[in-house]
């Protein structure tokens, strides 16, 4: 019996930490008492972008998008949504410019600029399911390579199509297989890259969550074109959510035949096993990879050779991002000129993105290459809260730079970013307003390529520790302009001496930031003093008078540094005061503001 009303519930990771599985539960329990339990489909599916509006619930065929759904309003939904057909206004979603209520998705700014490649099933299928993907054509790429194609069509195809690696590299896809399929041996090996370890990115986890099949579909069409039989998917342990629905996945494809021997009555066989990583960052540089699954230390080799040569048990190996398969389905399916047709002429088809930060629509976002950062970050993520005034944007996590305001016209693709200090990287957009300081921001990524450096190679595992021992100098007032030199000349020496990628890129934060902000590294050093009131040991905190002496920032404080009566404007005391922030958090109506050391007279 077909439903008449489908009610699709966010099963990302986000959705499920806000209890949406519980959720889904009560939709089940409420519906079955008001006897509707037959007519509507209830059904879990992976992330739909908007993170920041979650639990998210989207009714079907009216397309009503529901925000901030909690385990109360379950009931008002089905009784008076579902069964009287009256939607709940005051959970749908709200036009932030004239607080006017959105009816349907299609109105949303968010979903209308972006094209959903990589992310075209998210949100819209049971996960969990492989009878939903393979009503949305999957495994259908697959069937039709293997009978009518040979691997070398195969791959010239990918060639012409353009796709480039999604993992940060951007290496033309179709060429690394083709190396892989010109490299003699008596087996090859596909790996799935899916340790994913860019702070604030979350793309590849929610491909695998929401969409797991097109993954495995892509790595078997990998299989084929390089001749290979047997694929690893190395997953981060900390993703339990995309690794458990990666297992139901590949036991229902070899249930279907899908996955395993004589793939869709060829002589074609084609197997996937899952590697779980300890979330070493290092481990997404391929050959640091290849050295876990092989059970030795995440590492990276010296290349050459390179994997399509000598990669995993020293056989031919080709390595992908989750980003990159999760296109390659579909390109085979709509054919490689209408992905080329896409994005700009070195850069085709479309990006997707973790937008993160100081911006009103946190989220994934995924659009065609070509797309300005400001359409990004305000046509789509609906700009900065509070009427706060843009800074930067760091693309590319701690691999990447950060952009300012005279660059957010440039089109996004490979070689614009690179040009501009930064870099695509895995997808990782942060933005950053008046509030932030960007020489906290460069000891903020350098303190995590510090940590996540594997050691083997001089000037990343020293270099970087000199850096970061700078960074803080210079945070907490001890810095010299001799400093800021010997931050950028050791920035220049690591980039080219470091053995991998994670070194060779860790200095571009630093070194952007000293290009585009190094008055405020000056203010450090001469001034003793962070304008942006971040830096702790130059900062104080001080009470405004909007306070209205409610008395939570002294309860909260824990040295009793704020004193005041009730209903009285509080006073911090700052001898006493430890600058921990507790109280600023605690605050119900931010009237504790942090402002440069010495300067406190001039805010109030």
């Amino acid at each position: 019996m077909l439903e008449r009303i489908q009610v699709l519930i966010c099963g990302g990771t986000g959705c499920l930490s806000s209890k949406s599985k519980q959720i889904k539960d009560l939709f089940t329990e409420e519906l079955k008492a008001i006897d509707l339990q037959n007519e509507v489909g209830l059904v879990l599916t992976g992330c739909f972008g908007l993170c920041e509006k979650g639990p998210v619930v989207i009714v079907y065929p009216d397309e009503t998008f529901y925000t901030h759904v909690t385990l109360e309003d379950v009931k008002e939904i089905c009784t008076e949504h579902l069964l009287k057909g009256r939607p709940v206004k005051r959970l749908m979603m709200k036009n932030p410019l004239d607080k006017t209520q959105i009816k349907n998705i299609n109105q949303l700014k968010f979903y209308s600029k972006q094209k959903r490649i990589a992310l075209r099933n998210c949100g819209n299928i049971n996960p969990m399911d492989i009878n939903e993907y393979i009503a949305k054509e999957g495994y259908r790429a697959l069937g039709e390579i293997l009978i009518n194609k040979t691997p070398q069509q195969v791959i010239d195809d990918m060639i012409h199509s353009g796709l480039r690696g999604r993992g940060g590299g951007g290496f033309l896809t179709g060429r690394k297989w083709q190396f892989a399929h010109d490299s003699a041996s008596d087996r090859k090996y596909v790996i799935c890259n899916a340790d994913e370890g860019d702070p604030g990115a979350f793309m590849d986890r929610a491909i695998l969550e929401g969409d797991p099949h097109s993954v495995l579909e892509a790595m078997a069409i990998c299989g084929y074109a390089i001749g290979a039989d047997q694929g690893f998917i190395y997953v981060r342990a900390e993703y339990p959510v995309a690794v458990e629905r990666l297992h139901i996945a590949i036991d229902q494809a070899r249930h279907y035949g899908l996955l395993g021997k004589n793939l869709f009555g060829t002589d074609f066989n084609f197997d996937i096993d899952i590697r779980l990583g300890a979330g070493a960052f290092v481990c997404g540089e391929e050959t640091a990879l290849i050295a876990s699954i092989e059970g030795e230390r995440g590492m990276p080799r010296l290349k050459p050779p390179f994997p399509a040569i000598k990669g995993l048990w020293g056989r031919p190996t080709n390595v992908n991002n989750v980003e990159t398969l999760a296109n390659i389905p579909v390109i085979f399916l709509k054919g490689p000129e209408w992905f080329k047709a896409i994005g700009t002429e070195k850069s085709s088809g479309t990006k997707v993105f973790a937008l993160g930060g100081k911006i009103m629509n946190t989220g994934l976002v995924e659009v065609p290459m070509g797309t300005t950062l400001r359409e990004v970050i305000y046509d789509i993520g609906g700009g900065i809260p509070n009427k706060r005034k843009f800074k930067a944007v760091q693309t590319g996590g701690p691999s990447g730079g950060c952009i300012t305001e005279k660059d957010l016209d440039t089109p996004i693709d490979f070689e614009n970013l690179t040009a501009l200090g930064s870099m695509m990287g895995s997808g990782g957009m942060i933005i950053m307003d008046e509030d932030n300081c960007m020489v906290d921001v460069a000891r903020f990524y350098l303190d995590f390529t510090v940590d996540e450096s594997c050691g083997k190679c001089t000037p990343c595992r020293e270099g970087t520790k000199q850096m970061k021992d700078i960074l803080d100098r210079i945070c907490e007032g001890y810095g010299t302009l001799k400093d800021i030199d010997e931050l950028e000349k050791l920035a220049h020496m690591i980039k080219d001496t470091s053995l991998c990628g994670l070194g060779q890129t860790a200095p571009n934060p630093v070194l952007s930031t000293l290009k585009h902000f190094r008055q405020e590294y000056l203010d450090h050093v001469e001034q003793r003093v962070c304008k942006a009131g971040v830096c702790r040991e130059l900062t104080n905190f001080v009470i405004d008078d909007t306070c209205i002496g409610c008395g939570k920032c002294a309860r909260n404080c824990p040295v009793n540094a704020i004193t005041g009566w009730i209903k009285d404007k509080h006073e911090i005391n700052l001898e006493t005061c430890i600058r921990c922030g507790a109280c600023k958090t605690a605050c119900p109506v931010k009237s504790i503001i942090s402002v440069p050391i010495h300067q406190e007279e001039a805010f109030l």
